[in-house]
């Protein structure tokens, strides 16, 4: 990405972009992995979608008619299985509202949502924006209320991790075509334009505005990102190690196209690496989207070392792949934070899994 490399010498460096200098670490203080983030937008970070046109209102109704959960009865009748909402189905044979009738942008406002009203108003309360609009970080429905765009609990996340000194990146992998939008309001965030979190100025990111784009095919993986192009055809590690090098904020258009030729199922969805071997970087991917059913689930998830393998969802659960439960993002400023450290903490115990010595091979 030709706006995002660093250049010393007349030579191109290796590090790619985005610079950031990881805070001094106390010699009493053992250093911790970099994380590089992997995020999804839409019902992640974002309770809007661009490419549908969808508002907060219509996106959160969306969002509610995939962790609602039911049966049909012998009678052919549809029947609610619980009044609570979750990400995971409550029992075996449950099955969400969205796989059996499709997403609703008025599901609350259904005979059949009508029950899941009240956790509708109530997150929707918690969105709104408190103060003056804001062209950057607002965005308003039919009826004049202000809301935010950008969940509060993404900035606090970046905010904390750089008080723990963690040396971090932020890739948001989206099909979508929001990244033109998010990346220079994340660049004005962290600027201190941000009415609510100004102490972002404090946070040395930088973020990289011309998005990068996956492409994939049954032979390979092609990244392209400004002037770089880099393909896994001669070296199956060579976007890992791209994203290993990356720092602060930048954002990739995933294939959605390849998605769905594949079904919408986990063999098409946005490529992902993990390296055992690796114990100096830990990889995390937040999507609403990702599922334990593998005909179902959005991240396509490598592991190169110590045999080449594609690794299933159930396997890297809570460890790498985290299932964003959007309701929680929104209602707890902490949310991704928890879900960062659950996952540090899981990842310790799976690595015990791979000798340091045979990852390594």
């Amino acid at each position: 990405m030709s706006d995002c490399q660093l250049e010393e010498n007349g030579e191109k460096d290796e590090t790619v972009a985005f610079p950031v200098q990881p805070p001094t670490l106390s010699l009493q203080q053992p250093k911790k992995r970099k994380l590089v983030l992997h995020l999804d937008l839409n019902n992640t970070i974002l309770v809007s979608d661009a490419a549908t046109g969808q508002g907060p209102r219509a996106a959160l109704n969306s969002y509610l008619s995939t962790v609602t959960w039911g049966q049909i009865s012998e009678t052919g009748e549809w029947m609610w299985l619980s009044d609570s909402v979750s990400v995971t189905a409550p029992c075996n044979n449950a099955v969400n509202y969205y796989t059996q009738f499709g997403r609703n942008a008025q599901f609350t406002d259904t005979k059949m949502g009508k029950r899941f009203k009240e956790i509708f108003d109530r997150h929707m309360r918690m969105l709104e924006w408190q103060g003056q609009a804001n062209n950057m970080f607002t965005q308003k429905e039919g009826d004049g209320t202000v809301y935010h765009w950008i969940l509060p609990s993404f900035f606090h996340l970046l905010e904390n991790l750089h008080q723990q000194g963690r040396e971090f990146s932020v890739l948001l992998r989206t099909f979508g075509v929001d990244l033109p939008l998010i990346l220079p309001a994340l660049h004005s965030a962290l600027l201190g334009e941000h009415p609510h979190f100004p102490q972002l100025r404090k946070v040395p990111l930088n973020v990289g505005l011309t998005p990068g784009k996956i492409r994939c095919s049954t032979r390979e993986v092609v990244m392209s990102w400004g002037s770089d192009r880099i393909s896994t055809k001669a070296d199956k590690e060579s976007i890992y190690k791209y994203f290993n090098s990356v720092t602060g904020i930048g954002g990739i258009q995933d294939h959605f196209d390849w998605w769905a030729r594949n079904h919408f199922s986990g063999d098409g969805g946005k490529p992902f690496w993990i390296d055992p071997s690796d114990r100096d970087t830990q990889h995390i991917f937040i999507d609403d989207n990702i599922r334990l059913n593998e005909e179902d689930t959005i991240v396509n998830c490598q592991q190169h070392k110590p045999q080449p393998r594609k690794v299933t969802t159930s396997e890297l659960y809570g460890i790498c792949l985290v299932q964003n439960d959007l309701l929680r993002a929104i209602a707890e400023k902490d949310y991704f934070l928890d879900c960062i450290r659950v996952c540090e903490e899981n990842y310790d115990r799976y690595l015990s899994n791979f000798p340091l010595q045979e990852a390594q091979k």
